[in-house]
């Protein structure tokens, strides 16, 4: 009994001792991360962990506009390629919007039209827009204003050249890591430390800005940041009467902030809503900025954003993702775990996928499940 008592008593100090380190070498954000992600058995960030963070409210459409069923609404299963895929990569949604009518829907894993899952970094395609109504509004002059005059931190040196177009088109030239699965990361840091806007504020230069495509998260917290500074609103509520109120969503959402001090959403990721309201905003840039007859982006911008900067950045623009599948342009949301809101003009057509995993893309580029998922919806409809 006395050893198993000195035992407890020894773990108690060394965990202390633990947390002290932790404290001492500014590390403390993995308590967070033990407690809600690792202790849960993830690796990484997951579907619904949204529940383990603070979050703000985003209400609903005062006037919701369901999506219409097609005249050929599940009229086919998924064939039986898309069905393994489905089941080995734990799809919970498949959503094929045709005409502007869910022509295909179906939800797994217990999951359902209604529920709710991590948005991940299809929220960087939001904030970009969101950068768009900001100009639009007249609180930032354009693309070319400098972020130096929102956010004091970036005034020197190479930073001072960095401007607000760069931030959304991954072009900041900072030292941000982009490494979901390093605990020690600065990507980690984000994810779970509770001052987001310190860790932002830290971050240095590494190349000269606006010359290069780096894909870095860093750069769309960034583009929040100046976004509040220069609207004086916060981004939650900014993008609650933008576009999810305006785009008729049918659900209320949620978008996880760092913590209740300082009220600062993870803006490159985390917003908490279902496969149909996320497809909206796809929509709005389908019709070239226009919802129901209102023009609610400026038509450049959305031609500007669906194409690339750099030339080697060929598969981004600003806040989407770019491709060409079937001979066929297409631009894309696109979060971690395959999170996937896929636009097709020239057919009218969206598809929404999201799930628990994917297939990894190599150098950024697109996932090989990306282009099954779009051709497997093609089978479907040519049946």
């Amino acid at each position: 009994m006395k050893f198993l008592i000195k035992t407890l008593k020894f773990i108690v100090v060394l965990l202390a001792l633990a947390v002290v380190v932790l404290y001492l070498t500014d590390t403390d954000y993995l308590l967070k991360a033990v407690r809600t992600i690792y202790l849960k058995g993830h690796t990484t960030a997951y579907l619904e962990d949204y529940k383990e963070f603070d979050n703000q409210m985003i209400e609903a459409s005062d006037e919701p506009l369901p999506w219409p069923n097609h005249k050929n609404y599940n009229s086919v299963e998924e064939t039986e390629t898309l069905k393994e895929l489905n089941n080995k990569s734990g799809t919970i949604a498949y959503v094929i919007i045709k005409n502007d009518s869910i022509w295909f829907e179906n939800y797994y894993d217990g999951f359902s039209e209604d529920s709710k899952s991590n948005s991940f970094s299809m929220a960087k395609s939001y904030v970009s827009g969101l950068m768009q109504k900001a100009i639009q509004d007249g609180y930032i002059q354009s693309l070319n204003q400098p972020v130096c005059d929102f956010l004091p931190a970036f005034c020197d040196g190479k930073a001072a050249k960095m401007t607000v177009g760069d931030l959304s088109s991954m072009s900041s030239g900072t030292n941000w890591d982009e490494a979901y699965y390093s605990p020690l990361s600065i990507t980690t840091r984000a994810y779970f430390d509770d001052d987001l806007a310190k860790v932002i504020n830290g971050l240095k230069m590494d190349t000269d800005s606006g010359k290069s495509f780096k894909y870095a998260s860093g750069d769309t917290q960034m583009l929040a940041m100046v976004i509040e500074k220069a609207s004086g609103k916060k981004l939650y509520k900014y993008f609650e009467e933008s576009f999810w109120k305006p785009l008729g969503s049918e659900h209320p959402t949620l978008w996880q902030v760092d913590s209740k001090n300082h009220d600062l959403v993870k803006a490159y990721c985390c917003i908490a809503s279902n496969a149909k309201d996320f497809a909206r905003y796809g929509k709005l840039f389908k019709d070239h900025g226009k919802w129901n007859g209102k023009q609610i982006l400026d038509s450049s911008f959305v031609a500007k954003s669906i194409k690339p900067r750099f030339n080697d950045g060929q598969m981004y623009g600003y806040g989407w993702w770019i491709a060409s599948v079937k001979n066929k342009e297409v631009f894309y949301m696109r979060g971690h775990l395959g999170q996937l809101v896929i636009v097709i003009p020239e057919d009218n057509l969206i598809v929404v996928r999201l799930g628990h995993t994917i297939t990894k893309a190599k150098n950024n580029n697109h996932s090989p499940d990306f282009y099954t998922f779009i051709e497997e919806a093609y089978e479907m409809m040519n049946k």
